[in-house]
């Protein structure tokens, strides 16, 4: 199938059925590298040509030698890269499969002066004869099945490039150039319609002519090839007559002469037909020839036409630049008017701010000279500050010398108290001691009234108390024996109970003495932590007077960094005074003493596990606080036009710091005392418990005096029955101490 370029006519015309019939025509000839942008060669239901305006569309599988394609002008330097020293063998072998696809199935053959030296090719890389190879390979990619997709990526390359290969189909497929049209059809429209008009008419009417001419020219070949073979036919019939007539008999040789004959004849009248149809077909070629002389020359008047419209086109081009020049250029010089209003602005802004400078200058001097005053009254600060220091530390040491002083008078007057008690004691057990004394002075007396009575009874007084202790029951022998043995054992464990209450007794003094130092230190925190308090709420009134001037984010941070650890030191402080009031409230056990004590321990122990936790957490706390005030404490000291009120309320802060780190080393070893005096405390209610149930025990015992027996069988009932003494203990009161 031959390529064809088919395009809508112009102004609505459709195709001649001449050119119609003619059947398929070459594509157009442009022969000015000037044609129009757009044009693409596109194949019709027809079979007519033309040339459409259309935008090109994109391909992705183009051939490569058609991309390599270049124009042949002075301005371009032929493309060697195809064939860099290629094998000449391979050529050959494609030249041979492009003439074979050529003649065989487009039917179209190619002629010598259009084949390629594969040679040239091979060795040198010359330009013509690899110019007539891609020509061949232009013709047969216009022409083979897939035509339509290679002529649209035809029209995607450049126009030079489209120029150069629509010139190379055409010199291949064409002999002659057609002739040009005469522009007097085309008197009715406009000059520039008029152009472009000429263009597609010319294409058009060029492309059938140039198809009709390439079938004439086929079909002579045809009868040109058709003659030969008959002329052959006749030779070699010829040469069949004149050989001898002996061969075969006679009859059959007739028969062959008079077929031959006929065949003869046959063959001159079809010979004399083409001879008169070549006749005719030559004489339809010369007008033919006529006509494309003519195509010829409007082509070249059409070719001038639209050398001009390109070259009005390109003015056009031009204009339109000069034309968006233009525009860029009244941008630049409005977007200039601007930056010369915001230069006139910055300006403004620059006296403005150098007045502001000068003002700052001056506030900067009058800052330094309070600076230089202020470091004079930051030596005296500091100064009375150590004295202040040293007064509260002679103030604090003063104060733990009076809160020892009052716990010694507070532990003096226990004793006294305590001693009072016992005296009363003793001389009760004096009163009863005397009148036991007494009634055994009249037991002791009255034997020897009767002795001195009747005196043969006095050497018989050894008998006469052998017979007395033998009328005494037995029970009543062993009840007295048996109470003389817990009476001395009462005796050696008194002794006993008394050493270990004197020891209890030094013990509980200790922890009480302990107790009342870290309260009395405790209350100094606290003081030194209002007295902290009050300077925290002096620097935040402060801040907040001077305003957004010195409040910036770090001094916001330590305010903040300072109030959470003040309410976890608060809490703190809470918790230990709880936990305190809750060890002062503690109260003796009344029934079951070993329960109690183990549930005040589990609690203890709760509790210094609460306490520990706030300790590690504060501080944590503690030393976050410290980290980020390092971090954002400036490395050196503030320039001389900072405002000198930051730098007091920050050498506060660091001072604050400091004491804060006392308080915890403070609170570290109040807190190791703290845990030696719960231990102290709990076995001092042990003893102290075991010392009440004693006192119990003696307090049962009637108020009236009492012979030594009776209270030892009182102790020793007491000490049997001690469920009876603890329902008596839970009766009456119990002494605080």
């Amino acid at each position: 199938m031959e390529p064809t370029a088919a395009v809508p006519t112009t102004a609505g015309r459709q195709p001649s059925p001449e050119a119609s019939a003619a059947g398929p025509c070459p594509l157009p000839p442009l022969s000015s590298p000037t044609a129009p942008r757009g044009w693409s060669l596109e194949n019709n239901a027809g079979g007519g040509c033309g040339v459409v305006d259309e935008h090109p569309r994109p391909v992705t599988d183009f051939p490569r030698s058609i991309s390599l394609c270049q124009p042949t002008g002075p301005e371009q330097r032929p493309c060697h890269s195809l064939c860099a020293e290629p094998d000449v063998s391979n050529l050959k072998t494609v030249l041979r499969s492009l003439v074979e696809y050529s003649q065989d199935v487009l039917a179209h053959p190619v002629s010598e002066e259009h084949l390629p030296d594969v040679g040239l090719i091979g060795e040198f890389s010359d330009p013509a004869e690899l110019g007539k190879l891609l020509q061949l390979v232009l013709g047969c990619a216009i022409s083979c099945e897939k035509k339509q997709e290679h002529i649209q990526r035809i029209m995607t390359l450049e126009e030079s490039v489209q120029h150069v290969v629509m010139e190379a189909i055409q010199e291949l497929m064409t002999k002659d150039t057609p002739d040009s049209l005469s522009p007097e059809t085309y008197g009715n429209f406009d000059s520039q319609s008029r152009r472009y008009y000429f263009l597609s008419e010319e294409a058009e009417e060029g492309d059938e002519l140039q198809q009709r001419c390439l079938d004439l020219e086929r079909q002579l070949m045809l009868l040109s090839e058709e003659k030969q073979s008959l002329a052959q036919e006749n030779a070699a019939l010829r040469e069949r007559v004149v050989q001898p007539e002996g061969e075969g008999t006679p009859g059959l040789t007739a028969k062959k002469l008079l077929l031959l004959q006929s065949q003869l004849e046959q063959l001159q009248e079809e010979n004399f037909r083409l001879e008169s149809g070549r006749e005719d077909e030559r004489l339809r070629c010369a007008e033919l020839e006529r006509e494309v002389a003519e195509l010829q020359h409007r082509n070249q008047a059409l070719t001038s036409l639209a050398q001009e419209a390109q070259a009005l086109k390109d003015e056009m081009d031009e204009l339109r630049q000069s034309s968006e020049r233009a525009g860029q250029l009244e941008a630049t010089l409005t977007s200039c008017r601007r930056r010369l209003g915001e230069l006139r602005e910055l300006r403004r802004q620059v006296r403005q701010l150098e007045e502001r400078n000068a003002g700052h200058a001056e506030r900067t001097r009058q800052l330094e000279e309070e600076l230089r005053r202020a470091g004079s009254l930051r030596a005296q600060l500091e100064a009375q500050r150590r004295q202040v220091q040293e007064l509260q530390g002679q103030r604090q040491e003063e104060a733990m010398k009076a809160e020892k002083w009052l716990f010694e008078c507070r532990n003096l007057e226990e004793k006294y108290e305590s001693v009072t008690k016992e005296k009363e004691r003793l001389l009760a057990e004096r009163d009863s001691l005397r009148e036991a004394n007494e009634e055994l002075r009249c037991a002791q007396l009255q034997p020897r009234g009767m002795t001195q009575a009747d005196p043969s009874m006095d050497a018989t007084s050894p008998a006469v108390d052998n017979l007395a202790a033998e009328i005494l029951p037995a029970e009543l022998r062993e009840t007295l024996l048996r109470l003389q043995l817990e009476n001395k054992r009462l005796c050696r464990q008194e002794a006993a109970d008394r050493e270990r209450q004197e020891e209890l007794q030094r013990h509980l003094e200790e922890a009480n003495r302990a107790r009342h130092g870290l309260e009395t230190q405790h209350r100094l925190n606290q003081q030194q932590l209002s007295e902290l308090r009050a300077q925290v709420e002096d620097l935040q009134k402060s801040l907040q007077e001077q305003g957004g001037k010195t409040e910036d984010a770090i001094s916001i941070l330590l305010k903040r960094k300072l109030e959470e650890h003040l309410q976890k030191l608060h809490e703190a402080d809470l918790e230990l005074q709880r936990k305190r009031e809750y060890i002062e409230e503690l109260e003796p056990p009344t029934d079951s003493p070993t329960r109690r004590i183990e549930e005040l321990q589990h609690s203890l122990q709760k509790k210094d596990a609460d306490l520990r936790a706030m300790e590690e957490r504060y501080r944590r706390y503690v030393d976050k606080a410290h980290m980020v005030m390092q971090t954002l404490e400036p490395k050196q000291r503030p320039a001389a036009g900072a405002p000198p009120d930051l730098h007091t309320l920050r050498t506060k802060l660091r001072e604050r710091d400091v004491r804060i780190r006392h308080l915890e080393m403070d609170f570290e070893k109040s807190r190791s005392q703290r845990e030696q005096e719960e231990k102290l405390l709990i076995s001092a209610w042990c003893n102290m418990g075991m010392a009440l149930q004693q006192r119990a025990g003696e307090e049962r015992a009637p108020a009236h005096a009492q012979s030594f027996l009776a209270q030892q069988r009182l102790a020793t009932n007491a000490r049997r029955g001690p469920l009876g003494r603890l329902a008596s203990l839970s009766l009456r009161p119990t002494d605080k101490h």
